[in-house]
């Protein structure tokens, strides 16, 4: 399988040259890897241009967006810069970060599962973080889903959910929309990641609106709002979080991203996915 990869970078001097190293040394290469320069200020074109030099499948582009982090949309945008500069002959599309170390056989064993099978839409492994001088599970979100770092899509299904939003929550909408459209989502335990900077946990009151602004793109309701900020609130430890959430879901009208079809099956998915949990 053809593998593209797309690496969003803003200021990523300290870690980009461990995520690059790991990439070139696949046991599967990957066809083309572009790394997108956004606005950066430190070190990283010089690192890019290092391994770009030693590599004839490593590209990059420069790009200057908005100095503020806009949690969804900023790193999309610089996603879909990379992506101009590719051709369309790949089967698998990757949107990694730049802060990742991989494991040698990561690909290898990702085109494993899709070859495998042909309903599989979407594949990843998962992000451990180092504590206590241990690599652990960064257990942020359910065991079923793929974190937005480390994202494979098959060619056939990135094209039938209309590729990425550029919302915050994108890398849930992708999933929704894959199973609307009958894609399996498949998590790979055994492929481990080492996270080189744990996910931040602080947003501007700004950017916490954004979440519930998406909310609000998916056509939730205001029901399903009001549990997904609850949980989120709980799960982050911040009561003013949820209070955020509800306020950007009622600071939006009719900015909706997915179909009114696409809208009630995510709905229909959601509840369900609640019911098994309580029964």
């Amino acid at each position: 399988m053809n593998f593209y990869i797309v690496i969003p970078a803003h200021n990523e001097e300290r870690y980009l040259r461990q995520t690059l190293a790991s990439l070139t040394a696949q046991t599967l290469s990957a066809k083309k890897i572009v790394v997108v320069n956004d606005h950066s200020t430190d070190g990283t074109q010089a690192i890019i241009d290092t391994f770009s030099a030693a590599h004839s499948n490593i590209l990059s582009v420069a790009i200057s967006s908005e100095e503020n982090h806009a949690p969804g949309s900023k790193v999309i945008n610089a996603f879909y810069k990379g992506l101009e500069l590719l051709d369309n002959h790949f089967d698998i599309i990757c949107k990694f970060d730049a802060d990742l170390i991989f494991p040698t056989n990561y690909l290898e064993k990702i085109s494993e599962v899709f070859s495998e099978n042909p309903q599989c839409g979407m594949a990843g492994g998962f992000c451990y973080i180092e504590k206590d001088d241990t690599w652990v599970l960064e257990n942020l979100t359910n065991q079923d889903h793929i974190r937005g770092a480390l994202k494979a899509y098959r060619k056939e299904c990135f094209t039938q959910i209309g590729g990425l939003k550029p919302t915050m929550g994108w890398d849930t909408v992708d999933e929704l929309l894959a199973q609307y459209h009958q894609w399996e989502v498949i998590t790979c335990s055994n492929l481990q990641v080492k996270h080189l900077k744990p996910t931040g946990k602080i947003y501007s009151k700004k950017a916490k609106l954004k979440q519930g602004q998406a909310f609000k793109k998916i056509r939730y309701g205001l029901l399903l709002t009001l549990i997904a900020s609850a949980k989120l609130a709980i799960k982050k430890k911040n009561l003013f979080y949820f209070w955020n959430c509800i306020q950007g879901y009622f600071s939006i009208k009719n900015e909706y991203i997915v179909s009114v079809e696409e809208g009630r099956f995510i709905r229909k998915l959601r509840w369900s996915n609640i019911k098994k949990k309580l029964f």
